[in-house]
């Protein structure tokens, strides 16, 4: 058939100018995996923002630093205490005077009870013990609160790690004096980074809790797997968070937070028909192929393509596309509808049908 269509093609040479040599083959089927590209920000699973509970009060030491793990529980910084201990103090006075005004009160009260009824004290005086006993009782009760509210205070100063983790920002310094709730440091809960890929709203449906993802970082490529879907979509792009929770090997560099990062998702597998990228000829925004008009043709029709996936050097072609066309495999840029040209063989398959003879 291809020597059929070379002596035409010389026949032709001979009376118009000279065609185009190309090669011709049919489309290949075969089993590809699917994927669903997408882009996303690495961010971590949950940051703890550690803060100052106590106010006015000067950083005497700071024992972390970006980039450090702790444990929970560590201390991270710690603030002066000395005023504090001061006010406990003070404090432990009050508490020692509410008790010694509620023991004279309670003796004038035990008293006033034992006389009543007797006629010595009017019912007005016993009142006024009775009365005083239960506001000594308050004062104390007032004074004890205040006391354990300075103590709580006065452990605050040591600032701890309320979990895990890696520190991802420290604004902690030596000498600086921090106000009540003034952030000290952020902390990465367990390590646990996570990639927060964008996927528009109608590919949602390809993925699940527990689709398997590769994502593609700065710092390597990096397996995970999908832990949860957002509800919603974005008002701005229509698209939909997917948070992939990431399992970087133990020796390997963490992924870095803030960073954007492309990645695929891994679907499955399934069919593919495809041909050489070469042979997908792109013009007007739209993708062509060149096939042969029939069997025995020299001539070339120009057919719109669906292309899908790619898969080193070939492209799926999607849709109805006949699987026994025999499409140009390059210089397709070359060619218009109708153009006649010279089918030359494959050295491959030329070579298959010398050693089979």
């Amino acid at each position: 058939m291809v020597a059929a269509r070379q002596a035409s093609g010389a026949e032709q040479t001979q009376s118009s100018p000279a065609a185009l040599s190309v090669k011709v083959a049919r489309p290949t089927s075969a089993v590809w995996p699917e994927e669903l590209s997408a882009s996303g920000w690495l961010e971590a699973w949950q940051e703890a923002i550690i803060s100052a509970e106590v106010g006015q009060i000067r950083v005497t030491a700071v024992n972390a630093d970006v980039g450090d793990s702790v444990s929970k529980g560590d201390v991270l910084a710690e603030l002066s205490q000395d005023r504090l201990k001061n006010d406990i103090a003070a404090l432990q006075a009050s508490v020692d005077s509410a008790e010694a005004a509620l023991d004279k009160a309670t003796a004038d009260a035990d008293r006033a009870r034992q006389l009543k009824g007797s006629g010595s004290v009017s019912d007005q005086q016993i009142v006024e013990y009775l009365v005083n006993e239960r506001k000594a009782k308050a004062d104390l009760d007032s004074a004890k609160a205040d006391l354990a509210s300075s103590k709580l205070d006065l452990e605050r100063t040591r600032i701890v790690a309320v979990s895990d983790g890696v520190i991802s920002s420290r604004s902690a310094a030596l000498g600086d004096v921090v106000s009540q709730g003034e952030e000290l440091f952020r902390l990465i809960r367990d390590n646990r980074i996570e990639w927060q890929a964008e996927v528009p709203a109608k590919q949602l449906e390809k993925i699940e809790v527990g689709t398997p993802a590769e994502i593609f970082s700065p710092r390597g490529t990096v397996s995970g797997t999908v832990r949860q879907i957002a509800p919603s979509a974005s008002s701005k792009n229509g698209r939909v968070i997917v948070y992939v929770e990431l399992s970087p090997p133990k020796d390997a560099p963490q992924p870095t937070i803030g960073m954007m990062a492309s990645g695929v998702f891994r679907l499955g597998e399934s069919e593919a028909l495809s041909v050489p990228s070469t042979a997908i000829v792109v013009a007007d925004g739209f993708s062509y192929v060149f096939v042969l008009d029939d069997e025995g043709s020299s001539k070339v029709t120009r057919v719109k393509v669906e292309t899908g996936r790619r898969q080193d050097d070939r492209v799926e072609l999607l849709g109805d596309f006949p699987a026994d066309a025999e499409v140009v495999q390059s210089g397709g840029a070359f060619l218009s509808e109708g153009v006649t040209v010279n089918v030359v063989a494959d050295e491959t398959e030329t070579a298959g049908q010398e050693t089979a003879q």
